[in-house]
């Protein structure tokens, strides 16, 4: 049987790599205007399963989602929405974000699926706290795929700051990772206040939102007139030279906001810093799932070079952190795509 993965975004396929990696398949974007967008980001020579493919990248097809029918398989979605698929077909939705920005409601199309993966007990949660009811039968115990990497020490930051160039290896990376409008993302509130302070000391790696991407060359160009030095910009679009966990393994502490990137950070054991914001529409978790129970805070009055040492300098940080990680993500043993796999291959005996 085959296995498709549908996204509305191209940057949320970065979820499921990691399954087409291992196990092949084919992606499906909804729009001829998203084909070469995936095929520009998803090319990658150094994947077995894309060698044999037009620039090296996965086979992508632009379907919509309700011109799924003539197609036979398992269908992984990374995105909300009602899957109008044969009746052969399983249909699988790869549950992800994790951060506390409320997720969806009761009209949302996900317990209309065969199976969730679940990547751990807070995103269960999150579903539980928007009214979703969804028997346990269709929720799969899978983990974040996206840490097999991390976990199983695949990146190098030796590497990675010569990949981006950095210019001081001596200095310690911060990352400032917010969200966007949707969670009253931080980035315009607090860039230019952290390009002037941080850079005194240290590098800055700014990553905006995938949809607050657009605004990089301006803040590249205010930085240039301004003379500030010491900073990088990651464009999340550009899923191979920057991924989200290139980042994470580069830096050293990240500051961040509503954004579920703060959760995944979790995976690292390093420092977080989570900047003040006015968004109210969040998830009520349980207090071992927040990580507002467990992270300093930055507002305004703060300096945030003092912020930022003492949290570099805080020895419990990795114990603390690593209790919210378990709290939050299921196994964490570099073993979750494997999992999926091994899921998706009985789907196709049975």
């Amino acid at each position: 049987m085959n296995i498709y993965y549908y996204g509305n975004q191209v940057y949320q396929f970065s979820h499921c790599k990691p399954i087409y990696e291992m196990a092949g398949g084919t992606f499906i974007v909804k729009k001829v205007t998203k084909y070469l967008p995936f095929i520009l980001n998803m090319r990658n020579p150094n994947c077995p399963n894309m060698s044999n493919f037009i620039w090296q990248a996965p086979p992508v097809k632009v379907l919509k989602n309700n011109q799924l029918d003539h197609l036979e398989g398992v269908f992984i979605s990374l995105s909300n929405v009602n899957l109008h698929v044969g009746k052969n077909s399983k249909t699988i939705f790869l549950g992800h974000g994790t951060g506390d920005k409320k997720y969806g409601g009761k009209s949302i199309s996900i317990n209309k699926y065969d199976y969730i993966f679940l990547t751990g007990d807070k995103y269960k949660a999150k579903l539980e706290d928007v009214g979703l009811k969804i028997p346990d039968d269709k929720l799969i115990k899978i983990g974040n795929l996206r840490f097999d990497d991390y976990v199983n020490n695949k990146y190098d930051q030796q590497n990675l700051k010569k990949m981006r160039k950095i210019k001081d290896m001596s200095r310690k990376n911060i990352l400032y990772a917010p969200t966007w409008k949707w969670g009253n993302g931080t980035l315009m509130k607090y860039f230019f206040r952290f390009a002037r302070e941080i850079t005194k000391e240290h590098n800055l790696i700014v990553r905006p939102h995938h949809f607050d991407a657009r605004k990089i060359p301006f803040l590249k160009l205010w930085a240039k007139l301004n003379n500030i030095d010491n900073i990088y910009f990651s464009n999340p679009v550009k899923l191979k030279t920057s991924d989200t966990f290139q980042d994470f393994a580069l830096s050293d502490l990240m500051i961040s906001d509503t954004s579920s990137v703060i959760y995944e950070y979790l995976i690292t054991k390093k420092p977080i810093i989570v900047a003040h914001t006015k968004q109210e529409d969040l998830h009520n978790m349980s207090d071992n799932m927040n990580i507002m129970k467990y992270a300093d805070t930055f507002n305004e009055q703060q300096d945030i070079l003092e912020v930022i040492d003492k949290n570099l300098n805080d020895t419990s940080i990795p114990t603390r952190f690593n209790e919210l990680l378990h709290n939050c993500f299921y196994f964490n043993d570099g073993l979750s795509t494997q999992r999926a796999v091994d899921f998706i291959g009985n789907l196709n005996q049975s």
